[in-house]
């Protein structure tokens, strides 16, 4: 019988090749055009290998040098960034009445954007629309009809992981083929991904919104219809069938219980604090407004009344949250969308206090500040961080 022995595995020199190319590009995107010399500083590496490095990334086509230092001891240093035209995606915002596209290059900066209105579109033709919407935006940006490497969509409903279909969004006509990937990527002509429109509206206060550095957090979403997207240890939690944080279903207290939820598409939260209840909410403190949002700005100035009617607000949005926090119980709470975005810190304000009032967790309520489309700028950040991977792993 012979001894066993372990031997310490090494990185073959391919591998850590990969791993300093990879820190590299990193700190590029990071903190934009960067010399040698602060390469090899911030990677630790020895000056012959940044310059090796940086060779190998301009040769692949993924860093350009851009200018040099100025105003140093010693002759200037070369600069280098990531080349933007290594990879373009696409990010979409499908709502009920538009679908709004998005286009950037690899650096995250946005080319051009296209907004779509979808009344009178035929459900039928809702694959070929979008891919029009999204042929427009891309022509805006002045690129190649074939230049996107990932797309990502976002919607109000959630991708069944089993069947592929798309759940909780019957509201959504157009969308609800078996094989909606497959009809999407081929008229797409690119990777196409599918994510609920809250989830990506929380992976963007995560990467720079009121969610940055947060591991544990739920976003809570209160526009036409009320969704959260739950965080935990920086993940997104999804579910069994990708509906977690479907809580406009949730029966809460102060709302009737709704039975057959799938088949009304409605449930007690929604009922309480959806924008058909804020409006009938602000007409009974005689607050007329024809939307949800000017309901709320129009009772910003208006004293007594309007006070009473965001206290109520802020109190029905509160009983939903103590729900959701109770099982969570995150260190965070942002809440965004059309609702909470008129209400700006006066409405926060109330629904942090009422929070309190009546949950042992007391997590932190703070407004999004993701600016424009939270789901749209998720959308984005999601299909760079697949097109990075992609792109900065092959060279």
């Amino acid at each position: 019988m012979t001894e066993n022995t372990r031997t310490p595995l090494a990185g073959t020199p391919s591998l850590l090749r990969a791993i300093n190319d990879r820190a590299a590009l990193e700190l590029l995107l990071a903190n934009g055009p960067l010399s040698r010399t602060q390469i090899g500083t911030l990677t630790g590496l020895s000056k012959p290998t940044a310059s090796q490095l940086l060779a190998r990334l301009e040769s692949a086509g993924l860093v350009l040098p851009v200018g040099t230092t100025a105003g140093g001891p010693g002759p200037n240093a070369q600069l280098y960034q990531v080349n933007p035209a290594a990879g373009y995606v696409a990010g979409l915002d499908v709502t009920t009445s538009h679908v709004r596209v998005a286009v950037a290059d690899i650096t995250g900066a946005t080319l051009a954007e296209h907004l779509a209105p979808t009344k009178g579109w035929p459900a039928a033709a809702t694959v070929e629309r979008t891919a029009e919407a999204v042929a427009e935006a891309v022509r805006k940006a002045g690129l190649a009809p074939d230049a996107l490497r990932e797309i990502v969509i976002g919607v109000p409903g959630a991708l069944d992981p089993v069947s592929g279909k798309l759940r909780y969004a019957s509201h959504l006509p157009g969308w609800h083929s078996p094989r909606l990937l497959a009809e999407l990527e081929a008229a797409l002509g690119a990777p196409v991904s599918i994510e609920n429109d809250v989830n990506l509206a929380a992976i963007a206060e995560q990467s720079f919104g009121a969610a940055q550095g947060c591991e544990d957090f739920v976003l809570l979403w209160a526009e036409e219809g009320i969704g959260a997207a739950i965080v935990i240890a920086g993940r997104l939690h999804r579910g069994f069938t990708g509906g977690a944080g479907e809580v406009g279903y949730m029966p809460v207290p102060g709302a009737p219980v709704i039975h057959n939820v799938r088949r009304k598409n409605s449930g007690g939260f929604q009922e309480l604090a959806g924008a058909d209840a804020v409006l009938a909410l602000a007409r009974e403190h005689g607050l007329a407004a024809p939307t949800a949002e000017e309901a709320i700005a129009l009772a910003l100035t208006t004293p007594d009344e309007g006070d009473r009617f965001l206290e109520t607000l802020a109190e029905r949005l509160a009983v939903g949250l103590a729900v959701i926090v109770s099982v969570v119980d995150p260190e965070l709470v942002v809440i965004s969308g059309g609702i909470p975005t008129a209400g700006g810190d006066r409405l926060r304000g109330l629904v942090q206090e009422a929070l309190a009032g009546i949950s042992i967790p007391r997590p932190e309520v703070r407004s999004s500040t993701v600016p424009g489309s939270p789901v749209l700028h998720g959308a984005l950040q999601r299909a760079l961080a697949t097109a990075r991977e992609a792109a900065f792993s092959t060279h």
